[in-house]
């Protein structure tokens, strides 16, 4: 059976398209309007970095997110990166290496349940304000930092099976996302009558704009 949901939703932040998708095809990850994950984006080199929140045992490194590699079933915890089961979620970042125009900011995830919907607020800066914190604790107003709220992300199904393949594209009318070296991704459970509430991310691609 294959399913796919497609939804636009505009985070008002930063004005940002949501674009949604849904699938429980095989891989690799094909959607009508999410592009497949890329081996070659602007983040295959980057370098991605914890801020808060604890990676689970059972889970990927932080590289899994860049790496271009999906993984080859719905619940593969080596091939994702995943939080501390029974816990809020994490923070990480990554950092592009330099300050380039982005055109979008792409994820995915995998799983049969709970750990396949996707929850978070992404961030963005170029890292030029003088006031920047490249690694705010959680507690910390991002926008007081140097950070833009740039949308936010929940991919949660209201009722019935949650499982699947999710894409998420975030992008802008313009055809420009902004022009940005670090990525800030505040990440949070799915549900939590349960420890198992942290989603599978299998990978995260940023397309820079040509």
């Amino acid at each position: 059976m294959k399913f796919a949901i497609a939804a636009i939703l505009v985070a008002c932040p930063a004005n940002a398209e949501v674009t949604v998708e849904r699938s429980e095809s095989k891989p690799p990850f094909r959607f009508a309007h999410v592009a497949s994950p890329s081996k070659d984006d602007a983040a295959s080199n980057a370098k991605v970095e914890l801020i808060a929140g604890t990676v689970d045992r059972g889970s990927a490194g932080l590289s899994a997110l860049t790496d271009g590699r999906v993984p080859g079933t719905d619940d593969e915890p080596e091939a994702n990166l995943f939080f501390r089961a029974d816990s809020w979620g994490g923070r990480f970042r990554i950092d592009l290496g330099a300050t380039i125009d982005i055109a979008a900011v792409n994820s995915y995830s995998w799983h049969p349940d709970s750990r396949a919907p996707q929850v978070y607020r992404l961030y963005a800066s170029d890292g030029t304000s003088a006031n920047f914190n490249p690694a705010p604790g959680v507690k910390i107003d991002l926008s007081t930092c140097g950070w833009r709220e740039v949308a936010f992300v929940d991919t949660r199904t209201k009722e019935g099976d949650s499982g699947g393949q999710y894409g998420v594209s975030i992008t802008d009318a313009s055809g420009l996302l902004g022009r940005y070296r670090y990525l800030l991704f505040d990440v949070f459970e799915t549900e939590s009558d349960d420890p198992w509430g942290n989603t599978f991310y299998s990978e995260i691609d940023v397309v820079a704009k040509k």
